[in-house]
């Protein structure tokens, strides 16, 4: 069985120690869903604070690349790409965020926490219309580079 990497052999946590691994390209792709009910999406486009949509990209970049800085044990990375994509779908907003990195380490956590931003930008931005909204579905939707590989969720399982 494979022992959690940010655990040292007592048990307590830890800082991973990436210093010995080579630099490769690592890429990753992670989803949130914002479900909202028809009247706050048709709402989207005429919200008096801006374009809810726009305005959670950008946090969702912004967000990646301060990872480190809110999850305590994550290595802070320079990336060399972050996106959020938004897509309008039935019941809701569909954010798929995407970062790059040649590093010694993968950007997993930078590309979940970019979709979990955006997500809550997206309900901070609409809330006003319905205190209901759900955020829902986050979870990586694949990895590439690293020593443990590519990791691609499967078929039928990246959609809400």
């Amino acid at each position: 069985m494979k022992r959690l990497s940010h655990y040292d052999r007592a048990g307590s946590p830890r800082m991973v120690d990436v210093s010995a691994k080579p630099e490769t390209k690592r890429t990753a792709r992670a989803q949130a869903f914002v479900r909202m009910s028809p009247a706050v999406l048709d709402k989207l486009s005429v919200n008096p604070k801006g374009n809810p949509l726009e305005i959670a990209r950008i946090a969702g970049i912004a967000a990646a690349k301060k990872t480190s800085e809110l999850i305590p044990l994550c290595h802070p990375l320079m990336l060399s790409h972050a996106d959020v994509e938004v897509a309008l779908q039935a019941g809701g907003v569909r954010v798929v965020a995407s970062v790059t990195t040649t590093a010694k380490t993968g950007v997993e956590m930078e590309a979940l926490t970019a979709a979990a931003v955006a997500a809550l930008t997206i309900y901070d931005m609409t809330k006003a219309l319905d205190k209901s909204i759900q955020i829902q579905d986050l979870f990586l939707l694949e990895k590439k580079g690293g020593k443990s590989g590519d990791f691609r969720r499967p078929e039928g399982e990246d959609k809400r």
